[in-house]
C-alpha cells in the first residue's frame, strides 16, 4: 500500500473534492490542499506551499480561479520549483482545452524534471448543477455568448478517475490525456437535454460577450466577469470542436454521457429547487 499521502491541491473543489474522495476510499491517505486545511494552500500565500509539500509523494494540481489567467504561469512556476525542492516524484496537472495559458502551465510542468500526468479537459457537465451556470437553469435561460458552437462537455467524474489512476498507477507518467465526453453538444442541445431530464423549461439565449461582461459584472463582479468573458472569447470560436481520446487511453473505458448525467442530476432534485435558492 501507498505509504506517503497524496497532496490534493483544491481538494474543496469541484474535481478535488472527488479525487480525494476516491482516493480516500481506496485507502490512500490523503492531504487536502485548502486554505482553511491544517497546513493550509493558498494560491495567493507560496509561503505555507512548503509545508503543504512536506513529505507528500505526488500531488493534484487544480489552479484557482483557471489557468487560463495571465498571472498562472508564475504560480504554477514557483509551485514546481517549491515540489521539486520537497523531493515530490509526481505532477498530476488539470488543464483547459484550447487555452493558450494552460498550455504554456502544461509545459511549465513538462520542463519540471518531475514524473507528471497532464489531464487537458473540456467544460464540465458539473458547471450546470453545482457550478456557475446552475442559476441560470434554475432561472429558465441559459445566456452565454457562444454562438452556435459545439463543446465536448465531460462528467467530472471522469476528469476524477483519470486523475485518481494517474496518481496510483504504472504507466501514466508523461501522458497528456485529453479528456472530452462522448459527443459535441450546443448549448442550445444542452438546455434541451436538460428540458427533457427535469421536466422544467430550460432555454439557451446566445448573447454577445459585452451583454455577457456586463450581466456577470453584477451577479459575479468585475474581477470574474473579465476572467469569464475572456475565456470564452477564447475557446469559443470552434477549436475545440472535436472529440479526444483521453478517457479511452487512460481508463480502457468510454466517458459517461451527458444525457445519464442529466437524468442523475434531475433525480437529485438540484434542478427542482427556485432559482433565488441557488445564492442561499
Amino acid at each position: 500500500m501507498h505509504n506517503a499521502p497524496f497532496l490534493i491541491i483544491g481538494a474543496t473543489g469541484k474535481t478535488g473534492r472527488r479525487i480525494a474522495q476516491k482516493l480516500q476510499a481506496g485507502g490512500y491517505m490523503v492531504r487536502h490542499g485548502s486554505r482553511h486545511a491544517e497546513r493550509p494552500f493558498d494560491w495567493e500565500d507560496p509561503s505555507g506551499w512548503a509545508a503543504a509539500l512536506e513529505g507528500v509523494s505526488a500531488a493534484y494540481v487544480s489552479y484557482f480561479p483557471d489557468l487560463a489567467v495571465p498571472q498562472a504561469p508564475a504560480a504554477i512556476t514557483r509551485l514546481v520549483e517549491t515540489a521539486r525542492a520537497a523531493g515530490l516524484k509526481k505532477l498530476v496537472l488539470l488543464s483547459g482545452r484550447g487555452e493558450a495559458n494552460a498550455e504554456r502551465c502544461e509545459e511549465i510542468v513538462r520542463e519540471s524534471g518531475i514524473d507528471f500526468t497532464l489531464v487537458r479537459a473540456s467544460w464540465f457537465f458539473q458547471n450546470f448543477d453545482e457550478g456557475q451556470l446552475l442559476g441560470s437553469v434554475l432561472g429558465g435561460t441559459i445566456a452565454m455568448p457562444a454562438g452556435e458552437v459545439r463543446e465536448p462537455f465531460i462528467d467530472i467524474e471522469d476528469i476524477a478517475d483519470v486523475a485518481v489512476a494517474a496518481l496510483t498507477e504504472d504507466g501514466h507518467a508523461g501522458e497528456l490525456y485529453e479528456v472530452t465526453g462522448p459527443q459535441l453538444l450546443s448549448l442550445a442541445d444542452v438546455a434541451e437535454a436538460i428540458t427533457q431530464a427535469c421536466g422544467r423549461t430550460v432555454e439557451y439565449l446566445p448573447v454577445t460577450f459585452e451583454q455577457f461582461h456586463a450581466a456577470l459584472s453584477e451577479q459575479a463582479g468585475p474581477e470574474m466577469a473579465d476572467m469569464l468573458t475572456a475565456l470564452c472569447r477564447e475557446v469559443f470560436d470552434g477549436r475545440n470542436e472535436s472529440l479526444a481520446d483521453g478517457v479511452q487511453r487512460a481508463l480502457g473505458r468510454a466517458p459517461r454521457d451527458f444525457s445519464a448525467f442529466c437524468r442523475q442530476a434531475a433525480a437529485s432534485g438540484v434542478w427542482n429547487l427556485p432559482a433565488e435558492a441557488q445564492s442561499a
